[in-house]
């Protein structure tokens, strides 16, 4: 037998054998996929997919969506950094546009590689985008779903990184720092705030677009003095959070009748500090954990805010129904006690730097338990329109800046009687020439004035809507501790 006729014959040995193997091994995943128990299922294939890995040059890093409770800051540095990444070899890749942007942003899509060098290192990205049945089992076989999250039981987006095995403490201890480092820098270049609402246990976000600023905001001079200096003095003192043991976070009371511009001021504040809002409706909230959850997940730099807290939710005073609100704690029910728990008890410890936004429109509804210092810091009343005010929205709406002959019969009537910021802003609206719009405004306020309805008399709107401050910081300590010792532990 020539040399030829050899190697053929070995050839065909060689893929007879194969062939042997290929079709044992695909008859015995038939048998243990059909016949065996899932759970003897995943032990073999976990086995198997061990024991092959043994054998493996490769080296694989899941960075999931979530961690636990909360977002996991790897993950939203990676998908920021691979963007800067993304090449022409790519074969499918998933586009969007934001409004305030100009170019078309594209990214991974699902089971899409992405090859990236660093210091000579190859890395092999893939993303991984669960599937429509969040619920089921599928895909926990051969070892489980790497992007379950079993302490929220969903699944959730990951990225899958893999290296050569002999990379890994370069990997560690340089490739993934520096993406954290430059996500860090292209967030900073292009500063988006967001909007989250809670969704579930969750949150969803979109782009926060609210376009009001403390230099538009129609408030009186002081009161906007006031409150500008106290969030620039809570953002430099986190030292002294630090050093006195106490979370750092502060609580604001916006109280006032509609229209006086309570969501404005959220805007302008998120605007000021750079900080994301966290809309919480608590009427989608049907547990105190689930509270918990929510908290957990927020960012630091955020502003929570829940709006109309006197009617979101039906909190039962304390002093008249403590039985009730004993039962729905045992529950877990969203409870007025774990509402406390959530701004003000060992959770709110979970992140740093935040500001807590209650708005209402009738503040004697609301519990005193909510009002205390510790939890609202500062109490501001949002009143009625006032000559600083109204010079401010014909400066937004007509962009005047000078005297005008029918100002001061205007802003006589607007101490004399009730309007609101809304109410004003809505008449400048009507017409684009400043006469017409500034006597439309006199005829409504004549009108008013004429009804006799809406006089502010001598009652609690005659302190001119100036700010009702709690304690500054250092008596705010002072009776918190007190407070801890008389009140009744919730």
């Amino acid at each position: 037998m020539d040399s030829q006729t050899k190697a053929v014959e070995s050839t065909k040995n060689y893929l007879t054998t194969a062939a042997s193997i290929v079709g044992s091994a695909m008859l015995a995943h038939t048998i243990v996929k059909d016949y065996l128990p899932k759970e003897l299922r995943t032990i073999i294939f976990s086995a198997f997919h061990y024991s092959f890995g043994r054998f493996s040059t490769e080296h694989t890093i899941v960075i999931k969506e979530a961690e636990d409770l909360s977002s996991n800051e790897l993950y939203d540095a990676s998908s920021t950094y691979l963007q800067t990444r993304i090449s022409s070899n790519i074969r499918r890749l998933r586009a969007s546009k934001n409004k305030e942007k100009k170019s078309i942003t594209l990214s991974l899509d699902d089971g899409e590689e992405l090859i990236d060098d660093f210091q000579g290192v190859k890395y092999k990205w893939q993303l991984k985008i669960p599937k429509e049945n969040h619920g089921s089992n599928h895909g926990r076989h051969y070892g489980g779903n790497p992007g379950w999250d079993f302490s929220s039981n969903r699944e959730v987006r990951w990225f899958k990184v893999t290296f050569h095995k002999k990379y890994k403490d370069v990997t560690v201890d340089s490739y993934l720092p520096h993406i954290l480092e430059k996500a860090k820098e292209i967030k900073a270049a292009d500063r988006r705030l967001k909007l989250y609402m809670n969704h579930n246990d969750g949150w969803k976000a979109i782009d926060l677009q609210h376009p009001a600023t403390f230099e538009t905001l129609a408030m009186e001079a002081d009161l906007k003095k006031t409150i500008l200096e106290d969030l620039t003095r809570f953002i430099q003192r986190k030292e002294y959070y630090k050093k006195i043991g106490k979370a750092w976070k502060r609580g604001y009371l916006l109280f006032g009748p509609p229209g006086t511009g309570k969501s404005t001021l959220i805007g302008a504040m998120a605007n000021y500090l750079k900080f994301d809002i966290y809309d919480l409706n608590l009427g989608e909230v049907r547990m105190n954990s689930g509270l918990n959850r929510l908290l957990v997940g927020m960012k630091n730099k955020s502003l929570l805010v829940i709006e109309d807290i006197d009617c979101s939710i039906d909190f039962k005073n304390r002093n008249k129904d403590k039985k009730n609100e004993s039962n729905k704690s045992h529950n877990d029910e969203i409870s007025l006690s774990g509402l406390l728990n959530f701004i003000d008890g060992l959770w709110s410890t979970s992140g740093e730097e935040r500001i807590i936004v209650f708005t209402t429109n009738y503040k004697e509804k609301l519990d005193p338990a909510l009002l205390r210092p510790g939890r609202m810091d500062m109490h501001i009343h949002m009143g009625y329109c006032g000559p600083n005010s109204f010079r401010v929205l014909v400066s937004n709406y007509h962009a005047w800046h000078d005297e005008h002959p029918m100002f001061e019969e205007i802003e006589s009537l607007l101490k004399e009687v009730k309007a609101t910021p809304a109410e004003v802003a809505e008449q400048l609206m009507r017409s684009d020439t400043i006469d017409v719009a500034l006597e439309g405004l006199l005829q409504l306020l004549q009108g008013k004035r004429n009804k006799g309805q809406g006089k502010k008399g001598n009652g609690e709107d005659d302190k001119d809507e100036k700010l009702v401050r709690v304690e500054n910081e250092e008596e705010r300590l002072e009776s918190s501790a007190e407070d801890h010792e008389t009140e009744e532990v919730l």
